[in-house]
């Protein structure tokens, strides 16, 4: 039995114990638009109260972009946080992490800024020799939070982060999952039937005793301690980071399709 619902930017199929959450807004490369996110948050929502026991996130096999990240016309101008607690993408990833069971990547394109954070909150990334993975704050000039650090941390390597966000340069397919970022790396034509054998697995145990576990894990990951002072010093960081002129720089030039002039300042 297979249940689908078709929305604006997704498409929501339950078979079995098994959600398929698919971003279908090809056109605009899947960028996270609000209305784009409020129906992701929406749909975790509606599925919590079901007998989901995997959820696979993807996107059309064929898309040559997962996900373009956030979709920069909606960032705010400098001087306002981009990415507060509130940020409907902070909200669905809380969502994610919270959600009681599973929730797969399945990645066939590249995937680019918030996009990246995205699917690093999701447990697992199966990938295939298409995708590529690039966290690109460095070319707006924006900081990044806390939270969205440390869901790099808990995947790589401090060096590892370190030349994703410094460089902006997108890292392909066979390094990814030769340090870890994926867990398994498929062929395209494949990665279907691996990922659902793989979700039946997960199926096939204990529901209780997987949420218990992930939650259980998901605070181990955070268990790194963070003072208060270090909480201040971080915050002004960002602070100095989203009223400079870098970043407002960094979001015209993106708007003008141009090579930004940064500063430093």
């Amino acid at each position: 039995s297979s249940d689908l619902k078709s929305m604006d930017y997704i498409r929501l199929e339950i078979s079995e114990n098994i959600a398929t959450i698919t971003l279908k807004n090809d056109e605009r490369r899947n960028s996270l638009c609000e209305r784009m996110l409020s129906e992701l948050e929406a749909t975790f929502i509606e599925l919590e109260s079901q007998d989901i026991r995997v959820v696979i996130l993807k996107s059309n096999l064929d898309a040559k972009v997962w996900c373009a990240g956030l979709d920069i016309k909606e960032l705010p101008n400098a001087g306002k946080d981009p990415l507060p607690y509130s940020h409907p993408l902070e909200s669905l990833m809380r969502k994610i992490e919270n959600f009681n069971a599973p929730v797969i990547a399945m990645i066939t394109g590249s995937v680019w800024g918030g996009g990246m954070d995205l699917a690093l909150t999701c447990d697992f990334i199966i990938g295939s020799p298409e995708c590529s993975f690039a966290i690109t704050p460095a070319k707006i000039g924006v900081p990044y939070n806390v939270s969205g650090l440390i869901h790099f941390l808990n995947v790589v390597e401090m060096n590892i982060a370190k030349e994703l966000f410094f460089t902006a340069k997108p890292m392909m397919s066979e390094r990814a999952y030769i340090i870890g970022l994926i867990n398994h790396l498929i062929d395209k034509d494949k990665i279907e039937e691996f990922t659902y054998d793989l979700a039946n697995t997960i199926c096939n145990n204990s529901p209780l005793s997987i949420g218990v576990i992930k939650k259980q894990l998901n605070l181990l990951g955070k268990a790194k301690p963070l003072s208060p002072d270090m909480m201040e010093d971080i915050n002004e960081l960002r602070f100095k980071a989203y009223t400079s002129h870098d970043f407002a720089e960094g979001k015209l030039a993106f708007l003008e399709k141009r090579k930004p002039l940064f500063k430093g300042e």
